[in-house]
């Protein structure tokens, strides 16, 4: 059986090219970056070519870029870190509803500290309204964090009218941009961000190593204390073969960025016209145009989503609910729910995110498979036959 992997917005697989440079690392390049002899002072060359490559990528300054463990670090960083370092200044922080958990998680913390948050709506498709983050700072509003594309429905948000936003308000802005990333154009100055996140494993790179944006003047205490690596942001050892990794990744994103986004949304569009026209009652979740090249995330009423993942994968095919941070939750989607989606049908929906790899031949076996399996689902669902449904 060829399987087909359709769960890249959880994680990609290494590019070859990236495994290479891992593993020339790892061969070659394997003295602490801390120190002072020959074999130091390669590692730390690494990094910094590494640092300049990525930081050029997003037209930022190789010293604005500080590399972390994790998307999930990059994120609690920049929200602990601002809170930490404004103490005294403001106690306010706006979000929205539909963030990922590494951006609720500390808020929630941080609000059982004395931290006010407040969590802007989103419309039907994911998106916020520029004019109600206008009424929502407040002069003790300290940091905006708006994900740049969701990590569910991928809907894209309007990151450079939200930016300017809180530019002129004088509030630091920062956007978790882990799903897009090395997937669309990003330009930090153009964009009015001030702090980004992002991680290297979701464009092809390795996991255990992400990276924070930080804008030169925007204050910020570390979370981790030790040595002074990262300019004393982050103390660790630099995992060297990991942000050769990462740099190498962003090399091939920036060759190919703008073709496979094209190729990706063709695929991505047939897909969900397929489904749409063969699966009644089935929804499209997020923006229909203003969302990420490869994600496609629908609802299928009367269907547990869990039911058609496993059916699916017995078929070959890897697919997601929802967030892979929170697969094994009973819980429906919050950023369903927060789109107004009722939790029953939000139970019913799938997540196939698109790939590099992915081909025209595999989107037409999954439009081939996946139909068949929604009606089997369907003709053993109680409520499907009570709602009369043909």
């Amino acid at each position: 059986m060829n399987r087909i992997y359709l769960d890249n917005a959880a994680t990609t697989q290494a590019a070859p090219e990236v495994i290479e440079a891992i593993q020339t690392c790892f061969r070659e390049t394997y003295g602490n970056p801390s120190s002072l002899h020959s074999f130091g002072l390669e590692a730390r060359g690494v990094i910094e070519s590494a640092r300049r490559n990525i930081a050029g990528f997003i037209n930022a300054s190789s010293d604005e870029l500080f590399f972390t463990g994790s998307g999930t670090e990059s994120n609690n960083t920049a929200i602990k870190g601002i809170v930490y370092s404004l103490r005294g200044k403001g106690d306010h922080i706006v979000t929205t509803a539909i963030e990922h958990h590494a951006i609720h998680e500390p808020l929630h913390f941080l609000e059982t500290q004395g931290l006010k948050v407040t969590y802007l709506r989103n419309d039907d498709n994911g998106q916020v309204d520029p004019d109600d983050l206008k009424k929502a700072i407040t002069g003790e509003t300290i940091l905006v964090s708006v994900m740049h594309g969701n990590n569910e429905i991928g809907t894209l948000e309007p990151i450079k009218e939200l930016g300017a936003i809180c530019r002129e308000r004088g509030v630091y802005f920062h956007t978790d941009a882990i799903q897009t990333f090395g997937h669309i154009p990003i330009d930090v100055r153009e964009m009015n961000i001030d702090l980004l996140s992002a991680s290297a494993h979701k464009l092809y790179g390795p996991k255990g190593v992400g990276l924070l944006y930080i804008r030169k003047g925007v204050q910020m205490t570390p979370l981790l204390h030790g040595g002074g690596q990262e300019k004393r942001l982050r103390a660790s050892t630099q995992n060297t073969p990991g942000i050769a990794g990462f740099s190498r990744a962003v090399e091939l994103a920036a060759s190919e960025m703008e073709k496979e986004a094209g190729r990706q949304s063709r695929l991505r569009d047939k897909l969900i016209a397929a489904l749409l026209e063969a699966v009644p009652e089935s929804t499209l979740n997020g923006h229909p145009k203003l969302r990420l090249p490869n994600n496609v995330n629908m609802s299928f009423a009367c269907v547990e989503g869990e039911a058609a993942l496993l059916n699916l994968d017995m078929e070959g095919i890897a697919v997601a609910t929802g967030s892979a941070c929170t697969s094994t939750s009973l819980e429906p989607s919050h950023v369903l729910t927060a789109c107004g989606m009722t939790h029953e049908l939000s139970h019913g929906s799938l997540r196939l995110s698109l790939g590099r790899t992915t081909t025209e031949e595999e989107i037409d076996q999954v439009i081939k498979v996946l139909p068949p399996i929604i009606a089997k689902l369907r003709a053993m669902s109680p409520l499907y036959k009570k709602q009369g449904a043909k």
